[in-house]
């Protein structure tokens, strides 16, 4: 069900800080730490002694302890001491490898030969003063291909989040869904509607009318593994849309990686990056707690569907224009694994 060599996710930067960090990634258990001069290191969160939770240990000196029975490790996953023992026949730790990068820690799961820095995804929000990001992070019981599902297909938006970023002009609005190299974008433009609550608040945080007619767009790029990058605005109308001047619009990108924790559960990553005013920490306070709440309204509906999938496994679902994307998606994900597959057998 996952694509094991690729770049995924582990970890927001701050989540790892002098402390072991455990966390099950594509059912690989892994405990992430810092190591000498605050490198990111990542290995099986096993011991070999007795096999414990690494992650229940602490760093002392750049090196992994076992909380259980003192046995120090590399980041290699090698077995530096332990009290009162010789160390050198013990069986080696797998060591993932692992970077950080863009305020994420990233990890490869699958073949460690196959790792390479420069397939990892580049933002061009990620490094950029003229832009701010914040975020955080959901675990969520349910499978990572329906968080793709919805975030591919923005319908929802006017049933799911009515109160905030939902309108009836979202399902009135033509959904087109297209490849354009290894991405898949679905697209939907919306001319001449009256913004909803979250784009008011952001439209008077740009310094324009709230209550202005606008032209509001949502673009969603789907990239394998799991990344999805939401282009997302209003401008006044009759500007240009989304190519309307900076002083004329108020627009960001939602950020969603999407990673596999086991078959049924994941770790949902969200932000958004925006261009303007991006020194403002308060608004970045603000939108991080409405989008927040936003995403917490997609959890509770994403459970419930996991149940209700696992409840009726024989049921057929329907497939509709509007779920273009999220198919082209999956067949993206089906098609990297049966090439991983085929080549281990071969």
């Amino acid at each position: 069900m996952h694509i094991q060599n690729a770049w995924y996710v582990a970890a927001m930067s701050s989540e790892v800080t002098d402390k072991p960090l455990g966390r099950t990634i594509c059912n690989h258990n892994l405990v992430m730490y810092r190591g000498k001069g605050d490198a990111i290191a990542c290995i099986e969160d096993f011991c070999p002694h007795r096999g414990a939770a690494m992650s229940l240990g602490y760093v002392e000196e750049g090196e992994l302890v076992c909380g259980y029975h003192g046995l120090r490790m590399g980041p290699d996953g090698q077995t530096i001491s332990m009290p009162k023992q010789r160390t050198d026949r013990f069986p080696c730790t797998r060591s993932f490898p692992v970077m950080e990068k863009y305020g994420f820690i990233w990890v490869w799961p699958g073949d460690k030969a196959q790792a390479d820095e420069s397939k990892l995804p580049k933002f061009h929000w990620a490094e950029n003063e003229g832009w701010a990001y914040g975020g955080g992070l959901f675990h969520i019981k349910c499978d990572y291909r329906l968080m793709i599902d919805n975030l591919m297909d923005l319908t929802h938006e006017t049933y799911v989040h009515s109160t905030s970023i939902g309108q009836k002009e979202i399902d009135e609005a033509p959904v087109k869904t297209r490849m354009e190299g290894d991405q898949v974008i679905t697209e939907r433009f919306m001319p001449e509607v009256k913004a909803p609550p979250f784009w008011q608040m952001a439209m008077e945080f740009q310094g324009l009318d709230p209550n202005a007619t606008v032209d509001r767009w949502q673009i969603c790029r789907f990239n394998a593994p799991s990344h999805i990058m939401i282009d997302v605005g209003v401008a006044l109308a009759g500007n240009g849309g989304i190519d309307a001047p900076l002083e004329k619009r108020a627009s960001s990108v939602v950020v969603d990686f999407i990673t596999p924790e086991t078959d049924s559960t994941m770790h949902y990553f969200w932000g958004m990056a925006r261009n303007f005013q991006p020194e403002d920490t308060a608004l970045t306070d603000k939108i991080r707690e409405g989008q927040g709440g936003i995403f917490t309204e997609d959890l509770e509906v994403l459970e419930a569907q996991q149940k209700n999938l696992d409840r009726y496994p024989d049921r057929d679902l329907l497939k509709l224009d509007i779920d273009a994307g999220g198919v082209q998606a999956r067949r993206m994900i089906e098609r990297a694994i049966k090439l991983e597959q085929e080549a281990g057998n071969a």
